[in-house]
């Protein structure tokens, strides 16, 4: 799944049945809408089925459709959103059979979710839950993670608790920047107690899982912001995937993506969704896509012609430097290369 290996004349939509899409930083960025995001997914979702896959577990997938339809997607309902609370049940379910009592970190998503599922939902250690479940909330603070450490004191293998956390997103975009995200709260408890947490959303395959099957997806296409998350979590789960350039990850990250997480298509912005991607054309030493160009001599790349947009340069890099099977910090990377000029919260 590289940006490498497409045909040119084919937009990312081709041949897609279903569209599934981050939320944070790909459709909007805390309350308000990212550009171009709206129109691009409602011209997408005129053919195919569009779905939203998020690992923010602070919101019930009724409120996350309800702003999406405030944003302008109209035809949004709850069951066109899939969320790691609910990958999480699947895993919980696993484990322990309601009506357990679950200690909670999070929000109303996770609440909702868990009480849905049958169990019954405490906030305190000493309620003798039968596993703890964590996700994000602006409100989650100290007593909450103190909470969640007494209670998983024991390991596991000594006949302690499981622990689920919906996801480990080290960080949330947000309208005045980059905020912490669920994976610094999971870190605090686990310095704490010494466990890790079993997930259940991006990059791990129950979220994906859960949102094809829900679907009925054939070939359905992943839009994300991350890398680490949106892009390693598709390929794993063996889906075609758009990087957008719209949320965390930069064009510096995209040339230096490992082969577990490299997107299939490299886009400034969700518009790109329906332009014709360009073929990548690879002449001796010299890659080019569309009318930019590099050159890898040694560990010396050159950018043999800028183009005529930002993105394909982006793009053409990237192909060059995967194509190596060498890893980025082998080279000297001239710092136009990865210029950002692309849009971000």
């Amino acid at each position: 799944m590289a940006v490498f290996a497409r045909r040119a004349g084919r937009t990312p939509l081709d041949g897609v049945d279903a569209v599934l899409a981050d939320l944070d930083g790909v459709v909007y960025a805390g309350p308000g809408a990212l550009p171009h995001a709206i129109d691009s997914l409602n011209r997408a979702g005129e053919s195919r089925r569009l779905g939203y896959i998020t690992n923010n577990a602070s919101r019930t997938d009724a409120t996350v459709a309800d702003h999406l339809r405030s944003l302008g997607l109209s035809a949004t309902q709850p069951d066109d959103v899939v969320t790691s609370p609910q990958a999480a049940m699947r895993l919980l379910r696993e484990r322990v059979a309601p009506p357990a009592t679950i200690l909670v970190v999070g929000g109303d998503g996770l609440v909702h979710e868990l009480e849905k599922a049958g169990y019954t939902v405490t906030r305190s250690a000493d309620d003798a839950p039968a596993a703890v479940v964590q996700g994000f909330a602006p409100h989650v603070g100290w007593e909450h993670l103190a909470e969640a450490a007494y209670a998983l004191a024991t390991p596991e293998d000594e006949g302690g608790i499981p622990w689920i956390a919906t996801n480990t997103d080290w960080t949330i975009p947000q309208a005045r920047g980059i905020a912490p995200g669920n994976g610094t709260l999971v870190s605090a408890v686990h310095t704490a107690v010494g466990r890790l947490a079993v997930v259940a959303g991006k990059p791990e395959r129950p979220i994906f899982d859960e949102a094809v099957a829900r679907f009925g997806a054939q070939h359905p296409l992943f839009l994300g912001d991350r890398l680490d998350t949106d892009i390693a979590g598709a390929q794993a789960a063996g889906i075609d995937s758009v990087l957008v350039l719209t949320g965390i990850d930069r064009p510096k990250h995209v040339l230096a993506a490992p082969t577990t997480s490299r997107p299939t298509y490299i886009l400034g912005d969700l518009r790109e969704l329906h332009e014709a991607y360009p073929e990548t054309v690879v002449r001796g030493d010299v890659t080019t896509v569309g009318t930019a160009a590099v050159r890898i001599d040694g560990p010396d790349i050159h950018i043999v012609a800028e183009g005529d947009r930002p993105i394909d340069l982006v793009r053409a890099g990237a192909a060059a430097i995967w194509a190596t099977g060498r890893a980025i910090y082998g080279f000297r990377v001239p710092e136009r290369l990865y210029a950002d000029p692309f849009h971000r919260p």
